[in-house]
């Protein structure tokens, strides 16, 4: 048991120091530095907000636009930026796997930990920001929108953890990956909900875990107002085939890597 202990702490103490490593790499130490984690999707949910309640209205279907749009799109930068960063992930940091302590599942572990803390600063101060002026609302049910949110990163964790050894067993996977991410956005749920979908495209857009998940966390902010159909074991499975066949070639992949 001490033994088993003993390895956590190490193992959380090599997590800290690559997250301190990423940080320093990343943003520097000079202007707002790591907050920039934060800036990003916080700048990028508020712009698209207001951009949408100008074409579209103050108003979705009952729902507030800047409250929907950002609640939406600051999970799809988390999405993105996890997914793109994870590629030539071993690359750029094989020369750390010359000490025991690391490995690999590590390394894409602290760049999806990154992002998603950087995605809940910028998320927590924009519900304080706007809530204050009254575009986004106190979540009808914090459970099931944190829930949700912890679901989502789960399943990005789990699509990380098959995207980072591949994009190392081939380059056509770093091409791709940028226009794959905006191509998955209709199964995405950033800008719809499933009960705005006719019946018939509402089953196909339920077998997207990324759907599922974003329906949880509109209605823990929402509550009545959204009719949110979801099922949490659907994230929760994919999440655990994408994880069990991620660490398989993370496996391989560690056998063939060249470290210099």
């Amino acid at each position: 048991m001490s033994a088993l202990s003993e390895g956590w702490n190490s193992q959380i103490r090599v997590v800290k120091a690559l997250m301190v490593r990423e940080l320093t790499t990343r943003f520097g130490r000079e202007n707002i530095g790591f907050l920039w984690m934060m800036a990003e999707p916080m700048l990028f949910a508020v712009l698209v907000g207001v951009m949408w309640t100008y074409l579209k209205g103050p108003e979705e279907n009952g729902i507030g636009m800047i409250a929907f749009v950002a609640s939406g799109y600051v999970p799809l930068t988390f999405l993105r930026s996890s997914f793109t960063r994870s590629t030539s992930i071993f690359v750029a940091n094989g020369s750390l796997l010359y000490h025991r302590q690391v490995k690999v599942t590590d390394f894409v572990l602290v760049r999806v930990l990154i992002e998603f803390v950087g995605a809940t600063m910028a998320w927590v101060f924009i519900s304080l920001a706007l809530g204050i002026l009254g575009y986004i609302p106190v979540p009808a049910y914090p459970g099931m929108m944190v829930a949700g949110w912890l679901l989502y990163g789960l399943v990005v964790l789990s699509v990380c953890m098959v995207i980072a050894p591949l994009s190392v067993m081939s380059e056509v996977v770093e091409k791709i990956m940028p226009v794959s991410v905006y191509i998955a956005i209709p199964i995405s749920g950033t800008f719809t909900m499933a009960s705005w979908a006719p019946p018939s495209v509402r089953d196909y857009l339920l077998m997207s875990p990324m759907v599922n998940t974003m329906e949880m966390i509109r209605y823990g902010l929402f509550g009545d107002y959204v009719e949110p159909y979801y099922n949490v074991w659907n994230p929760i499975l994919v999440s655990i085939v994408f994880l069990m066949i991620g660490l398989v070639l993370c496996r391989r992949m560690r056998r063939d890597l060249v470290v210099e």
